[in-house]
C-alpha cells in the first residue's frame, strides 16, 4: 500500500529533511507541504493522506489544534496525526495524546524512527518516541497514579486482556504482542475490540493512555 504524508511545519529545512527521508523509502510519498496549521488543514482535507506530520508550534494554528479538528474526539473521518516537535513536555504529549495524535516523535529522532512512526500510523498502530515513553511512565510512577479510582477490574479487564494494554502502552505492535504472549494474531485483534469497548477508546493511543494514567503502563521486558 502506498503511504501518502502531508508535512507541515514553518522551518523549511526540517521540511526538506523530512521530506528526503519519507521519499527515499519505497511505498511512501510526500504529497503536500504546509507551513502553518490552517495551510495543513486545507492540504489534509483536501488531499487525505494516509498520515500527517505536524510541528506543535506553528503560525496561526498550532499543531495540537490541527490534531483536535483531524483526528480527536467528534471527528467523522479522522486522519492518522503524528506530531513531531523538538518540545518534549509532558503537557504537550499528554495533550496530543488526547487530541487523536497516533504518534509523537522528538525532532532528534533518527529517520529510521520517523518511517517507523509513518509506517505504524498508516496501518493504525501507534507509536511515542521510547525517549518520551521512558519519561512519562517515570513520572506517573512517582505520581503514583495507582491510587487513582478506576481500577483495570472495575472497568472489566481480564488478566489477558491487561497483559495487552500493558504491550500497547509500551508501544509494542500487534505482531510483537502476538510473539510475547503467544497468541494468534486474530486472537490479539479480537481482544482489541473488546478492550477498545470496555475502555471506551477509539484507538490503541487512547488504551495507552489509559494504562498511563492509571499506573499500568511499565517498562517491558
Amino acid at each position: 500500500m502506498k503511504i501518502d504524508v502531508v508535512i507541515a511545519d514553518d522551518q523549511e529545512l526540517v521540511r526538506t529533511g523530512f521530506r528526503m527521508i519519507l521519499d527515499a523509502q519505497p511505498g511512501i510519498e510526500v504529497v503536500g507541504e504546509a507551513v502553518d496549521g490552517v495551510e495543513c488543514m486545507d492540504l489534509a482535507r483536501r488531499l487525505r493522506p494516509n498520515v500527517v506530520l505536524v510541528d506543535i508550534r506553528m503560525p496561526r494554528l498550532d499543531g495540537l489544534e490541527v490534531t483536535r479538528q483531524l483526528a480527536g474526539p467528534g471527528v467523522v473521518d479522522p486522519l492518522n496525526v503524528v506530531v513531531i516537535t523538538t518540545f518534549d513536555q509532558d503537557d504537550y504529549v499528554r495533550t496530543a495524546l488526547r487530541n487523536g495524535a497516533c504518534g509523537f516523535l522528538l525532532k532528534d529522532a533518527t529517520p529510521a524512527l520517523l518511517v517507523e512512526a509513518v509506517q505504524a500510523a498508516a496501518r493504525g498502530d501507534a507509536l511515542v518516541s521510547p525517549a518520551v515513553t521512558v519519561r512519562l511512565l517515570k513520572r506517573l510512577e512517582q505520581a503514583e497514579l495507582r491510587s487513582e479510582p478506576g481500577s483495570p477490574a472495575a472497568f472489566g479487564l481480564s488478566a489477558r486482556e491487561l497483559d495487552i494494554v500493558r504491550l500497547i502502552a509500551v508501544g509494542r505492535t500487534n505482531q510483537e504482542i502476538c510473539d510475547e504472549l503467544f497468541l494468534s494474531l486474530s486472537t490479539v485483534k479480537t481482544y482489541l475490540g473488546r478492550i477498545q469497548v470496555k475502555l471506551e477508546a477509539r484507538n490503541r493511543v487512547e488504551i495507552a493512555a489509559w494504562a498511563w494514567e492509571h499506573g499500568e503502563a511499565r517498562p517491558h521486558r
